[in-house]
């Protein structure tokens, strides 16, 4: 039987999309609707369970089986939803502050107990939905509608807390880069296990212009590095910069000075088990590019999947096999 072949349009529902013009949640939108036709997988086959923020209206806009949760919960929400339906493509659509504040408990424990959900992060640095308070990924210092004399508070690095909490796939990609952002939401969902996609959304309205410090096309190939498992670490308008081992700190170089060669410059393993030099890559800033790209992408065992295997090895030597045996069990008698 020769297999249906879906289109993006397949994917999008009827409603009208209610993000400001401009916003970066329109891209991502429009990547997950091509990843998913590249993925092939039916509609009726998928879900996709949201939070509460601006990217959480996502859900709205698929025509897919969904879920509008509430603050913080969608990956404890899906969690339930793929235990109990295995099969089902399910994904998280979240934002920095429904994700990492109030639902950064689900969050971390979604991705240690390996639960085969595609986490897609969207981070604005801002909370956009409830007009523009800090988040948990604003810089120290930053000023907003709820810290007017600048936070003082320190960041979470979304792949740092991925890292932290064992988890073994993790991306990272711009909203305006829709090549690069389609074909990482396709690996994430090929990744059998939780896997997370940052991407770095434009708040036009609350935030706007967060992340031109690297995503302007005058210094995005110098101040970003795009990092494909098998490559040489290069970057720079012409790949003549490089990232080497400078004892236990990775160290960005120009190929040609001071003695580096290409030979020095690191190969990308992004599976490698060891997460020391993929929460390395996640993390730089400042003087190192920020890493885009597939950090890491490690197999292990899924938490749904042990789920299913231990019900089915209980049921085999349980007696109750059915409702019928349960109720009969016991003292039992027949009223006439």
């Amino acid at each position: 039987m020769e297999t249906k072949k879906f289109e993006p349009k397949d994917y999008k529902s009827d409603q009208y999309v209610r993000w400001c013009p401009g916003c970066g949640d329109h891209a991502v939108l429009n990547c997950l609707h091509k990843a998913m036709a590249e993925l092939g997988v039916a509609p009726k086959d998928i879900a996709v369970i949201s939070g509460i923020g601006c990217s959480s209206r996502l859900t709205y806009y698929m025509n897919t089986y969904g879920f509008h949760t509430i603050h913080g919960r969608a990956a404890a929400i899906a969690t339930g939803v793929k235990t109990a339906n295995p099969k089902l493509s399910v994904w998280v659509m979240t934002g920095d502050g429904d994700a990492l504040a109030i639902g950064g408990n689900h969050f971390i424990h979604a991705l240690r107990r390996n639960v085969d959900l595609n986490i897609v992060l969207f981070n604005n640095r801002i909370y956009g939905l409830t007009k523009g308070q800090y988040s948990p990924t604003s810089d120290r210092g930053f000023v907003s509608k709820s810290s007017p004399y600048g936070t003082v508070e320190d960041p979470f690095i979304p792949a740092e807390l991925t890292m932290g909490a064992r988890g073994h796939f993790f991306a990272r990609t711009i909203d305006t880069d829709l090549k690069n952002t389609t074909e990482l939401l396709a690996e994430s969902a090929r990744h059998k296990g939780a896997s997370v996609v940052e991407v770095l959304v434009n708040c036009v309205i609350f935030n706007d212009g967060i992340h031109k410090v690297i995503t302007d096309k005058e210094v995005r190939e110098d101040r970003t590095i795009f990092l494909r498992h098998g490559e040489k670490m290069l970057f720079g308008k012409n790949k003549e910069k490089g990232l080497v081992l400078d004892g236990l700190k990775l160290k960005a170089v120009t190929i040609g000075q001071d003695g580096y060669t290409l030979d020095d410059v690191l190969v990308h393993d992004a599976h490698e088990s060891d997460n020391t030099l993929h929460t390395m890559l996640g993390m730089m800033h400042g003087d190192l590019p920020v890493a885009l790209g597939l950090i890491r992408d490690v197999d292990a065992p899924t938490y749904d999947e042990a789920v299913e295997e231990q019900v089915r090895e209980v049921r085999a030597k349980h007696p109750v096999k059915n409702l019928h045996d349960l109720l009969m069990q016991g003292e039992v008698w027949e009223v006439k």
